[in-house]
């Protein structure tokens, strides 16, 4: 937790990835690109308001830090120039140092506040580097939960990842009564933002698939950690928005949902129904008549669904479990099969994202030379 003006602050950025602001060059549209990517506002208190002129912490950039980098701004200056309180200009001024955008100098009893290297590109190149630097070290604590396994990645994802989104803080004083992997998953933002206290459910997600050499479904999961699928679902998309988990057809469960839904279909609606819109008259006449044979003399079992469907394309076998009226099992499983691979998984997202925000930040500090001249 920060100190305060006063005092050093722990460097803390939440990265979120975010459509480039292609071909605009108003300050207020790249300023908020920039704030929005650096988790450093979240939505605008007023819609309907221009970009920009949403919040203090708009104000404090666009009519301070950004017209002059370099002057020393106090917090009474800043109150005066932005209409803002003393409290408010705290709370922003902290948030904008646990960044790493701005740093503070003491004079005496005055603390100035200044853009790091008198710019917003430059401030953004010592954020990007500071937060490679932390992110590096602390990936590399998933050495402890995450097993090294071949089998895990047997089976390609078929889903593009969600919009990159992870919160790079570096270490604390370790908590009494919180172990190492609980501390990492907070800080990575994997518990959320106000995690509850003592609630560790997203360290024990993350050692159940690290632990894991296969993908691991959501009911498993849920059933696992004696938690809500909503909870558990709610820990897992912020896994896959960091880059640490991933979500995968589970393919060895298709022979037993065609089973179950073979012989759901048959009691239900029959041999004609089974072969016509069921699907099965799709597939080769032996594989379907074995199929039919099975059911109606009540031979069938997981494995021999396995077997019989052995020379059908996997394709094939999919679109039969969605006209028998399934759906392809999803598991989850860690990115990688092993804490290394993870890391470069979550460090490529985040290199990513960071080389965007020094880009915009460059196209920032032209524009506002441009109104200036």
């Amino acid at each position: 937790m920060s100190l305060g003006i006063r005092g050093e602050v722990v460097f803390s950025l939440r990265l979120t990835e975010r459509p480039m602001p292609t071909g605009s060059s108003d300050p207020e549209v790249l300023l908020d690109w920039i704030l929005e990517s650096m988790g450093l506002v979240r939505r605008r208190l007023d819609q309907s308001s221009p970009i920009g002129q949403s919040g203090a912490l708009h104000r404090i950039m666009l009519e301070a830090l950004l017209l002059d980098p370099l002057k020393g701004w106090d917090s009474k200056e800043l109150g005066d120039i932005t209409g803002i309180s003393n409290t408010g200009i705290h709370h922003q001024i902290v948030k904008l140092r646990e960044c790493g955008l701005v740093s503070v100098h003491t004079e005496g009893k005055w603390h100035r506040h200044v853009l790091r290297g008198g710019s917003i590109s430059a401030a953004s190149r010592l954020v990007a580097a500071q937060a490679k630097a932390i992110l590096s070290m602390r990936l590399g604590e998933l050495s402890s939960v995450i097993i090294e396994s071949e089998t895990r990645m047997q089976i390609e994802t078929e889903e593009d990842p969600p919009p990159f989104c992870i919160r790079i803080k570096e270490n604390g004083p370790r908590r009494i009564g919180h172990e190492a992997i609980s501390e990492l998953s907070e800080d990575m933002g994997l518990s959320g933002e106000n995690p509850r206290a003592g609630d560790n459910l997203s360290s024990r997600i993350l050692n159940e698939l690290g632990s894991s050499g296969s993908p691991i479904t959501l009911l498993s999961l849920s059933e696992r950690m004696s938690e809500s699928r909503g909870r558990v679902s709610t820990v897992l998309e912020r896994m896959r928005e960091a880059g640490i988990a991933e979500r995968v057809p589970m393919v060895d469960r298709i022979p037993q949902d065609i089973f179950s839904g073979l012989l759901r279909q048959h009691d239900a609606r029959g041999e004609d129904w089974l072969m016509s819109r069921g699907g099965l008259g799709r597939l080769d006449a032996g594989v379907s008549q074995s199929l039919l044979d099975g059911a109606s003399e009540n031979t069938l079992d997981i494995e021999a669904v396995r077997d019989i469907l052995q020379p059908v394309p996997l394709a094939d076998q999919r679109v039969l479990l969605n006209t028998l009226g399934g759906r392809m099992p999803m598991g989850f499983r860690v990115a990688g099969s092993s804490h290394e691979r993870v890391s470069e998984v979550v460090s490529r997202s985040a290199d990513r994202t960071l080389r965007r925000l020094i880009t915009v930040a460059g196209r920032l500090d032209s524009a506002i030379m441009d109104d200036k001249n």
